[in-house]
């Protein structure tokens, strides 16, 4: 292909889209099958941990690395997609993650050992990892301007969804089945994934262009990011558990993860081939846009871990109970999704994300009044869809403007970047959310004690009410004693961890309110035939 005619067939994607003569959105629909199953595969495997430990005989805390494995893999191959579906052609690259991600799941499925279940999720999140970025580059190709906040709309409802229902999926698979189906589900989704994207899925004629100019492979760069995503990870998911910095250990890998991370970014940007462009972090539409993705995914996956496991382990709702609690969010977000996708080629995007990080502050704080014990589903419910109408207005309009005054040949690039964030963004959201809770409930609860005096007529009360109910149920004396006791300090337990929640949702409010005026910082996104890429 001439340079001229890869001049062209760029400028003609940009412009047109590229489809390869089928119906775009059978293209976007393929694509976002192998999303969701993706997406699903970070989050159903969380209640499945007890059973898988049970059944390989390990402990609760080496059954954790089923996730981390997956994790630190999948984070280490996203930001160095683009530059290997370049080199190797996005449709290829894309097939063989596919490939990978549905062979790896059905090892994982037959694992005899916790090693092989290790070493398979690993396979697993490097195919995992370079789905969504060539997803969305495919995407962001085949549909015209005009057109793609819509296709990202559907994108956005695997994206969104699927963290939703993962856990209660995972919950109803286990509990009716085994363990292993919550990685053999993933087979023949995969399968149909393969076959529709051989024949449905093309690349424009300029990548094969872009394939010639590819430099050589930067191994130094590869290796410096592998240590530094991998060790931040090891960080961010075993760090409360090691009590953080004051373990060497966490430590080490903290030292180790930014070392490796700096000198990551000198490197690159001095590299005449960089595995990842990090220079496009001068654009400050993709800078800022990166920003708000990372506080997307914190408050996206912070929360939808904190509701549940509040009441699942302080309300003694069934895990069924609280996924029912949830739905009604994911459901939220696919109603509003198409909305927003129209609004996208009318609407300033920014206003977009503006009013979609409000909705959600907003919604966090109100959240951060309004949960106790006592809570009722109506009311856990509708908490949740008040926090999903402001995810909505945010995956769209915020992919929006970080393509602004980007190149069609950065898309692989872009995409990796931007899904890398928002998956760091839900690993340091877990990981805040956990510690938060841990200490802030430690010290509420040693604030609740020093005001409880043995002599003070309300315990007393509150006390004898207690032991004589029981000893009307045929308690001895003592022992409805001993018990009246027990059941006043579960209620300051439950009061402290209530009161670090509260604490938690104010913290992730606060963080979604400061990205409002950052708004400010981006420029406008053209909108209709004109709107950049």
């Amino acid at each position: 292909m001439s340079e001229w005619s890869a001049a062209e067939s760029e400028r003609r994607t940009h412009e047109e889209g590229f489809t390869g003569g089928f119906n775009p959105w059978v293209v976007a629909l393929t694509v976002t099958l192998a999303t969701f199953m993706e997406v699903l595969d970070t989050s159903i495997a969380n209640v499945s941990l007890p059973h898988i430990a049970g059944s390989l005989s390990v402990g609760q805390d080496e059954s954790t690395w089923v996730l981390t494995s997956y994790l630190m893999s999948n984070a280490v191959i996203l930001p160095v997609s683009g530059w290997l579906a370049t080199r190797i052609g996005r449709k290829r690259f894309y097939m063989i993650c596919v490939a990978l991600f549905t062979i790896s799941s059905f090892l994982c499925g037959i694992a005899p050992n916790l090693a092989s279940l290790i070493f398979f999720r690993v396979l697993q999140g490097l195919g995992g990892g370079g789905l969504a970025p060539s997803e969305q580059a495919i995407l962001a190709d085949t549909f015209p301007p005009a057109k793609r906040g819509m296709a990202f709309a559907v994108y956005g409802m695997a994206v969104v969804l699927a963290p939703a229902i993962g856990p209660t999926l995972g919950g109803f698979i286990t509990d009716t089945y085994s363990w292993r189906w919550v990685f053999f589900i993933n087979v023949p989704v995969g399968l149909i994934s393969l076959v529709l994207s051989s024949r449905v899925v093309q690349d424009p004629p300029h990548l094969a262009e872009m394939r010639k100019r590819v430099g050589p492979i930067d191994y130094v760069g590869l290796g410096l990011i592998a240590v530094g995503l991998g060790c931040l990870e090891v960080v961010l998911d075993t760090g409360q558990q090691k009590d953080w910095f004051a373990s060497r250990t966490i430590t080490l890998y903290a030292v180790v993860a930014a070392a490796a991370l700096i000198f990551f970014v000198i490197w690159e940007w001095k590299n005449e081939h960089p595995v990842v462009e990090v220079r496009m972090f001068r654009d400050r539409n993709f800078a800022v846009s990166n920003l708000m993705m990372l506080v997307l995914g914190m408050a996206l996956y912070g929360s939808t871990v904190l509701l549940p496991q509040y009441v699942q382990v302080w309300m003694g709702w069934s895990a069924q109970d609280a996924g029912m609690a949830l739905s009604p969010g994911g459901l939220t977000v696919i109603c509003l999704l198409p909305l927003v996708g129209r609004l996208v080629s009318r609407v300033d995007a920014r206003y977009l994300i503006a009013f979609g990080f409000t909705a959600l502050s907003v919604a966090l704080y109100h959240m951060s009044r309004t949960i106790y014990p006592g809570m009722d589903f109506h009311t856990a419910m509708m908490l949740r869809i008040y926090q999903s109408i402001g995810l909505a207005f945010l995956f769209v309009p915020i992919n929006t403007v970080a393509y602004t005054g980007i190149p069609p040949s950065k898309s692989n690039q872009v995409s990796g970047i931007l899904n890398l964030s928002r998956n760091m963004g839900g690993d340091i959201g877990i990981a805040m959310v956990t510690t938060l809770i841990a200490r802030r409930s430690q010290w509420h609860q040693a604030n609740l004690v020093a005001n409880v005096r043995p002599g003070d007529p309300l315990l007393v009360e509150r006390l004898q009410g207690i032991a004589q109910f029981l000893q009307h149920a045929g308690i001895s004396a003592a022992q409805s004693t001993k018990l009246a006791t027990a059941a006043v300090y579960r209620q300051v337990i439950v009061q402290a961890q209530t009161l670090a929640y509260l604490d938690v949702l104010f913290v992730l409010a606060c963080f979604t309110a400061v990205m409002v005026p950052l708004v400010l910082f981006t420029r406008r996104a053209a909108r209709g035939p004109a709107m950049a890429h």
